[in-house]
This record gives C-alpha cells, sequence and structure tokens, in this order.
C-alpha cells in the first residue's frame, strides 16, 4: 500500500494521510483537509508548512481564501535528489577534515586497542577488515596461523574463508588449526595450506579461537547472536602460540 511505501520514506501517519488527501483533491483549504483527514486543524498548518518545505505541495495565497495545491508525484523524488546532494557534501567535509586533521597526527604515535568487541551484525564486515593486520603480525612471527576452529565458523563464514584464501592470504603464510569436526567437513581439501587436525579432547570448545601473530581472537558462532573479541597482547599470544603448537604436534 502507498501508505506503507510513504512510512518507509520517512511519512508520518498524519503526514501520509494529508499529503494523500491534497493529491486526491488537487487543491483544498487546510480547514476542508483537517475534515476530510480526521487530523486537527493546526496539525494540518504545521503539516503542510513541512510538505511545502520538501516541495511536495503548493499553496495558493493569491485570494482570500488560503489553498494547499498538489504538485506532480513525481515531485517525490526530489527527496532522493536532496538526500544525494547533502550525502555528496558530507562526503566532501569529511576529505577536507581528513587533510585538516592530518596537520595535527604528524607525530602522533598510535597505539591499537587492546581488547576489540565485534557484535553480531559487524562480525564479517570485521573479519573483512582485519585480516590484513593479523597477516602482518603472524608473518612478523612465525608465519603460522594457529589456533581452535569450532566447525560453526564453517557453516556461517564459508564466504570470508574462501575470499581469504583466494585473495588475502600471503605467500609462505600457513594454517594449523586443531577442531571438534573432521578435516574433510570443513573442506580442509580445498586450500593446501589450510591444515586441520581433529583433537578428541576439543569437545569442550565452545568457540573458534585464533592466534594471529600478537593478535587473539575468539569468535562465537554456536548460536546467535554471534560476536567476536579480539585481544591485542604479545605476551598471551606468544603462550597460545605455543600452548597449540604443542597439541598440533602431539595429535598423530
Amino acid at each position: 500500500m502507498i501508505q506503507d511505501i510513504l512510512k518507509q520514506l520517512n511519512f508520518t501517519d498524519n503526514e501520509a494521510a494529508v499529503y494523500l488527501a491534497i493529491l486526491q483533491q488537487g487543491k483544498i483549504t487546510p480547514a476542508d483537509l483537517a475534515k476530510t483527514t480526521n487530523v486537527n486543524r493546526t496539525t494540518v498548518y504545521s503539516i503542510a508548512k513541512e510538505l511545502i518545505k520538501r516541495g511536495l505541495i503548493s499553496e495558493d495565497l493569491g485570494g482570500t481564501t488560503r489553498y494547499l495545491i498538489a504538485r506532480a508525484p513525481q515531485d517525490l523524488e526530489q527527496l532522493v535528489t536532496r538526500e544525494e546532494k547533502k550525502l555528496a557534501q558530507k562526503k566532501q567535509l569529511v576529505s577536507a577534515a581528513v587533510k585538516e586533521l592530518q596537520s595535527y597526527t604528524k607525530n602522533a604515535q598510535y597505539s591499537i586497542p587492546k581488547i576489540v568487541f565485534v557484535a553480531d551484525d559487524d562480525v564479517e564486515n570485521q573479519l573483512y577488515k582485519r585480516v590484513k593486520d593479523w597477516n602482518d603480525s603472524i608473518m612478523e612471527r612465525d608465519g603460522v596461523w594457529w589456533g581452535f576452529q569450532d566447525q560453526n565458523l564453517v557453516a556461517n563464514y564459508e564466504k570470508w574463508i574462501d575470499w581469504y584464501w583466494q585473495m588475502s592470504a600471503p605467500e609462505g603464510l600457513s594454517l594449523k588449526l586443531i577442531s571438534n569436526k573432521s578435516a574433510e567437513e570443513l573442506k580442509e581439501i580445498k586450500f593446501p595450506r589450510r591444515k586441520i587436525k581433529f583433537w578428541p579432547e576439543g569437545k569442550d570448545f565452545t568457540a573458534t579461537t585464533w592466534i594471529c601473530g600478537d593478535y587473539v581472537i575468539m569468535i562465537v558462532t554456536q548460536k546467535r547472536p554471534h560476536y567476536m573479541v579480539e585481544i591485542h597482547d604479545a605476551a598471551l599470544a606468544q603462550n597460545l602460540r605455543a600452548m597449540f603448537a604443542g597439541i598440533w604436534k602431539g595429535i598423530k
């Protein structure tokens, strides 16, 4: 229904009712509009001002009686045009701000947050965004992506896994994960550098845990909502890397 479409365009119920009534009548006084829509006259005046501001209706003040006049429905497209102009202006302002702010930060030293929590709706985006830093840190250490992988991560983020090994994994990096699922079920065969060993004792693990250089990443995917925790700590990562390397070596 048109009312539902107008709501998605940020019309209130009263705004939609007033706008549609003006379109149907073509020309109508605020008093008659209030009777037609069952919206009180004060509110009708307020809504009319807003619709005029948006360029959706016009006002005839040439005579003794005030009329609200419908404009062509195509004028509704101006809403999108205005938003596009605003967005373009914001982009220009952001670019200008970045250039100005860079002069403030030439000598600044940035520290990466130690712990970052990522909520469900942003987990996949962060996997794409953060992987370059993880890659760099892995290659500065031993070149191995260590950890435990829960099969639910593969079920939910297989597209990202395929993208990583096809587009992002640096030459020389290898992955050695233990899992509570067999390697075949986790599709190790697709990417030779992706090694997975079944660990019978891993049944109590409830989240994927990766050691990526100096980063420790935990991703919970067994049920919604998913979430991710990234910890940047060289000492913690070194100890967990040694632990997973020992488990890996001990699995036949």
